[in-house]
């Protein structure tokens, strides 16, 4: 779980708004064409890492201060319980597969050799009575045996017969798998099961987080052996893409400022300056004086902008740090 937020100084901010503007007012006696320097600081916008499910942290694998790339394991909290549950479904789908396999076979090859015995069996009793049915009527006509005699074998001839037809649908039976209906619900407890499964990997890969992207770790929250409710946040980390420097432009000079212009930004103890660029201008004033605009009062507008810088340039600058940020004529 990722939140990102960003560093607000509610007092560092209105003194250097109040800085630009006395920045401006003090420079009246420069040209058009002079760049303009204003007061700024640096602000990041940190991700914090938590884990969506409560636990013990196990294992912190990074410290404070530290660079870190993309997919670098970042802490770890206790998984026993994930565990066990993860393997408990994997026993339980593996029982499911099992059964709907056994579902779509037929009968063992020792029970249909049994099936097939008897009704072999059946049908040579089927041909003996057919025989004795024939001769005993043969000695009818000869008025030799009684009529019953013959109704008796005829019956028994019958009995042999329905004995035939049933060992060969039951043999047939045997060498098919269960009722469609029935292997369709084995299926979908299969299918169950391995929805469950998935569920119970992605929580226990949730026990263990990895950095979503490359930065600095800048500060870790919690110490080993801590519990850590759901949701809250374990470490911080500060890619170099949200570093950026927040200043606040006077009215008279906003206007020539455009998001992409080139910016150049000098911090205290920097040789040479570090470029940048305008990502955002903020369309609304910062301060709006209660009274109607004259040139003096428009003086006291300020409008925030944001400079963005390359990762490389980024890691040079510290949230919170004043810099001079120069803007430039050209873009």
């Amino acid at each position: 779980m990722i939140r990102t937020t960003d560093i607000r100084h509610p007092m560092f901010t209105f003194s250097i708004a109040v800085g630009a503007l006395f920045c401006v007012l003090a420079g009246c006696s420069r040209t058009p064409e002079q760049p303009a320097t204003i007061q700024g600081y640096v602000e990041g916008e940190f991700v914090y890492i938590a884990a969506p499910l409560a636990g013990r942290l196990e294992t912190l694998f990074v410290q404070r201060g530290a660079q870190v790339k993309a997919g670098d394991p970042l802490f770890e909290l206790e998984n026993t319980r994930e565990k066990a549950a993860r393997d408990e479904t994997r026993l339980h789908l593996t029982q499911t597969r099992a059964q709907v396999a056994d579902a779509r076979k037929g009968k063992r090859v020792t029970e249909i050799e049994a099936s097939t015995a008897l009704l072999n069996q059946a049908r040579a009793a089927l041909q003996y009575s057919e025989k004795e049915l024939q001769r005993q009527e043969r000695l009818l006509t000869a008025n030799v045996v009684p009529l019953q005699q013959v109704d008796r074998l005829r019956s028994v001839r019958d009995q042999d017969r329905q004995r035939v037809v049933q060992l060969e649908a039951e043999l047939g039976t045997a060498r098919l798998g269960s009722r469609s209906d029935q292997i369709a619900a084995v299926e979908a407890n299969a299918r169950s099961l391995e929805a469950v499964l998935t569920r119970s990997e992605w929580d226990l890969a949730q026990k263990r987080q990895s950095a979503p992207q490359a930065g600095q770790i800048f500060d870790t929250l919690y110490r080993r052996g801590e519990w850590i409710a759901a949701g809250r946040p374990a470490v911080v980390l500060l890619p170099p893409q949200n570093i950026k420097v927040r200043t606040f432009v006077p009215e008279p000079l906003v206007s020539a400022i455009r998001q992409g212009n080139r910016v150049q930004v000098t911090v205290d103890g920097g040789r040479t300056p570090l470029s940048g660029s305008v990502t955002f201008v903020s369309p609304q004033a910062e301060y709006t004086p209660p009274v109607i605009y004259s040139r003096e009062n428009r003086q006291k507008l300020v409008y925030m902008v944001e400079i963005g810088f390359d990762p490389a340039t980024a890691v040079q600058l510290h949230p919170g740090q004043p810099v001079d940020v120069r803007f430039g004529s050209g873009s």
